[in-house]
């Protein structure tokens, strides 16, 4: 449930809050990285050895530990550092190595869609290395495992109303929408429209975090079957897009992918020509 925002002075005191969450975390993440600079500068026996070939050992954890802990390193470093961070920060602690040599803020690049072009979703990006570290590799049957949960994570995404994870503590109330589209910029788009807010307004920024905690959330499920070995693709394209890709990624082959088609393109009439 979000915080009540009761006149000006509640303005402030949320504002400070913000801002304290926003500190903290940096503080937070800070310490981690502090950490894992450490271990590097200084490696063990252990982390001096050439990293693990893929899939990284990987064992089942839990997904709203997982979904929370990346809306707390959202503020921190953005959404693609925050999912991954998210769906990892468990291993680290279980595990150890090697995901304590892994330098996680490096994926801050990945903020706004890649370095703020708001193209491919940072959360979607984030959870998508991780899938392949973790279940991925270069044998063929380790790539084509860690694609299919990619794609179902992805359109999972597309066509669910998201964000379907709610923090411990926020700041507002957060409404859903379906993004249809794994792009950042349709993403924030159809969601703004939904809640009647601008792009960098702080309840945006409040629903990225919300966002990330669905994505990690999702990513964890999809890595915890694949470990049971239950895993098994289940997402199916809209009949929108089936219908385009029966025509041009076959009959013309004149582009290609899964993603819903009717974010950036418009909806064919019943005499769309084969041009």
């Amino acid at each position: 449930m979000a915080l009540p925002m009761m006149g000006p002075q509640g303005l402030r005191m949320e504002t400070s809050r913000r801002d304290l969450v926003k500190q903290t975390g940096a503080l937070m993440i800070g310490a981690g990285f502090a950490a894992v600079a450490q271990a590097v500068a200084q490696p063990s026996a252990a982390t001096a050895q050439k990293p693990p070939a893929l899939p990284w050992p990987f064992q089942p954890v839990d997904p709203v530990k997982a979904a929370q802990a990346a809306y707390d390193h959202y503020y921190a470093g953005g959404c693609m550092f925050a999912t991954f961070e998210g769906v990892t920060g468990q291993l680290r602690e279980t595990i150890g190595y090697p995901y304590t040599s892994f330098p996680t803020y490096m994926l801050m690049y990945g903020e706004a869609g890649v370095a703020d072009t708001a193209t491919l979703c940072g959360a979607l990006n984030g959870a998508a290395a991780a899938i392949y570290l973790m279940a991925g590799g270069i044998r063929p049957e380790r790539k084509e495992i860690a694609f299919a949960m990619i794609r179902e994570l992805f359109t999972w995404y597309e066509q669910t109303e998201l964000p379907d994870f709610e923090p411990e503590v926020s700041m507002f109330d957060i409404v859903k929408s379906v993004a249809h589209s794994p792009l950042c910029h349709a993403s924030i788009t159809n969601w703004c429209k939904a809640a009647k807010v601008k792009t960098h307004s702080p309840e945006r920024a409040e629903r990225c975090a919300w966002l990330c905690g669905s994505v990690a959330r999702q990513t964890i499920k999809l890595l915890n079957e694949n470990a049971k070995g239950s895993f098994k693709p289940a997402a199916v394209l809209s009949t929108e897009t089936q219908t385009c890709r029966s025509c041009h990624n076959i009959e013309l082959d004149n582009t290609r992918g899964s993603m819903e088609c009717g974010s950036c393109h418009f909806t064919p009439p019943a005499t769309h020509s084969k041009l």
